[in-house]
C-alpha cells in the first residue's frame, strides 16, 4: 500500500477523533461556559449539520484545484476550527469553531476516497479506501478515549489543542507524501452533478443513511442502556465504546477485503446480519457479557458495510465521482443525526432505553431491502458494476474498460 494512504489515514484519525471526543467531554464544556447539557449538544449537531452542508459546498468550491492542494487546504481549515473551539472565550465561538471544523470533514473523506482509489490498481481500491477510513476506526479506539481522559484530567481545550496539532501532521503528511494528482481534465461541475440523476447512486446514499443510521441508533443511546438497563458503571461506557471501536476497525478492514471480490453479496450479509444483531440487542441488553458482545458486533457489521458503499458510490458516478463520494459522507452524518432523532423520540414516548435497538433494526432492514432493489435494478439493465474511472475525460471514459 503506498505511503500516501498513511498520510490520509492520519488526517482521517485526526477528523473522526475531534467528531467524537465532544460527547465524552460534554459535562465539562457545559461547565465552563455555564450552558446546560441539551445546549452543548448543539456542538454534536452543529457539527453533523456542518458535514451534511459542508460535503457537497466545499467539494464544488474545489472542482478547480487539484486534489492534493484540495486536501492540504481542508486540513488548514481543519486545524482552524479546532484551535479556535480550543481557545474560544464564549460558547457560541465553540460553536462556531465546531462548525468550521466540520466543513472539512466530509470533502477531505469524499476527495481522499477518489485518490485513495487512484494510487492502486483496480482491484484493489476499496482496500485503498478502507485503509484511509482506518484512520477514523481507530480513532473511536485510541483517540476518542484518550482525547476524553485527557479532557477530563487537565481541561477539554488541551484536548482541543491537541487534535489541531495532528491536523498539522496530517496536513506535513499529505504535502510530503501525496503525489501531485493533476485536475481531472473535462470534469467540471454539470458532469459531477450529473452523477446524482444516476438510480444508483442515489440508492447507495440512500442504503448508507439507512445502514449507518441502524448503527447510531443505538449507539447514540448506548451510556443510559448499558447504565440503567446492563447494570454497568458509569465509568465502564468508555471501554464498551473501546469495544465499539475495536468491531469497526474489524469491519471496515473485511468490509474493504471482499468489497473488492463480491461488493454485493457482502453488502447482503453485513446489512441483513446488522439487522437481527440490532433486533436481538433488545434481549442480550440486558445481560452484561452478551451486552458487550453485541456492540463489538455493532461496530463490526456496520462498518463492514463502508467500503463497499463508498466504492458503489464511485464506480456508479462515472468519471465525475468527486463530489458523489463527499455527499456520501454527508448521508452517513444525516443517517446519524435521523436515528439520534428517531432513538430519542421511542425513548421519550416512553418505550424505554432499548428501544431504539428497535429503530436501529428497523432502519438497517430497510437499506437491505434497497440493496436487493439495486441489485435488481442492474440486472434489469444488463450493466456490469464499473471500474472507478475518475480524473478522466468523457471521452477517455467511453474507451475505458469496465469489468
Amino acid at each position: 500500500m503506498p505511503l500516501a494512504l498513511l498520510a490520509l489515514a492520519i488526517g482521517a484519525f485526526g477528523i473522526g477523533t475531534t467528531e467524537f471526543v465532544i460527547m465524552g467531554l460534554l459535562p465539562e464544556v457545559a461547565g465552563d461556559f455555564g450552558v446546560s447539557i441539551p445546549t452543548a449538544g448543539l456542538l454534536v449537531t452543529g457539527y453533523a449539520l456542518g458535514v451534511v452542508l459542508g460535503a457537497p459546498l466545499m467539494t464544488v468550491l474545489g472542482t478547480k484545484v487539484p486534489r492534493k492542494r484540495m486536501l492540504m487546504l481542508l486540513m488548514v481549515l481543519f486545524i482552524a476550527g479546532n484551535l479556535l473551539s480550543a481557545l474560544a472565550p464564549a460558547f457560541t465561538v465553540m460553536l462556531i469553531g465546531r462548525v468550521i471544523a466540520s466543513l472539512a470533514h466530509g470533502a477531505f473523506f469524499g476527495i481522499g476516497s477518489v485518490v485513495a482509489a487512484d494510487l492502486v490498481a483496480p482491484d484493489k481500491k476499496a482496500g485503498a479506501i478502507a485503509m484511509m477510513f482506518t484512520g477514523l476506526t481507530v480513532a473511536n479506539v485510541v483517540g476518542v478515549p484518550l482525547g476524553t481522559f485527557v479532557g477530563q484530567s487537565a481541561g477539554w481545550r488541551v484536548t482541543f489543542g491537541i487534535v489541531a496539532a495532528l491536523g498539522v501532521v496530517g496536513l506535513a503528511g499529505i504535502a510530503k507524501l501525496v503525489p501531485d494528482m493533476p485536475k481531472p481534465q473535462g470534469v467540471h461541475l454539470r458532469h459531477e452533478l450529473a452523477a446524482f440523476k444516476n438510480a444508483q447512486v442515489l440508492l447507495a446514499m440512500a442504503m448508507t443513511v439507512l445502514g449507518f443510521g441502524g448503527v447510531f441508533a443505538a449507539i447514540t443511546y448506548i451510556a443510559p442502556m448499558m447504565t440503567h438497563v446492563a447494570g454497568f458503571a458509569d465509568g465502564s461506557v468508555t471501554w464498551l465504546l473501546v469495544l465499539f471501536g475495536l468491531g469497526m476497525v474489524g469491519g471496515n478492514l473485511i468490509g474493504g477485503k471482499y468489497a473488492d471480490r463480491a461488493l454485493m453479496p457482502l453488502l447482503y450479509v453485513s446489512l441483513g446480519a446488522l439487522a437481527v444483531v440490532l433486533a436481538l440487542f433488545t434481549l442480550t441488553a440486558h445481560n452484561k457479557v452478551l451486552a458487550a458482545v453485541t456492540i463489538a458486533l455493532i461496530g463490526a457489521l456496520g462498518f463492514a458495510t463502508v467500503p463497499p458503499l463508498q466504492k458503489r458510490v464511485l464506480d456508479q458516478a462515472h468519471g465525475a465521482p468527486t463530489l458523489a463520494s463527499a455527499v456520501n459522507i454527508g448521508a452517513f452524518n444525516l443517517g446519524n443525526a435521523l436515528a439520534a432523532w428517531l432513538g430519542g423520540l421511542v425513548i421519550a414516548t416512553g418505550f424505554g432505553y432499548t428501544s431504539p435497538n428497535w429503530v436501529g433494526a428497523a432502519l438497517a432492514a430497510a437499506a437491505l431491502l434497497l440493496a436487493f432493489l439495486s441489485a435488481a435494478l442492474e440486472r434489469r439493465d444488463g450493466a456490469a458494476p464499473s471500474t472507478v474511472v475518475s480524473g478522466t475525460t468523457p471521452a477517455e471514459q467511453r474507451t475505458a474498460v469496465h469489468h
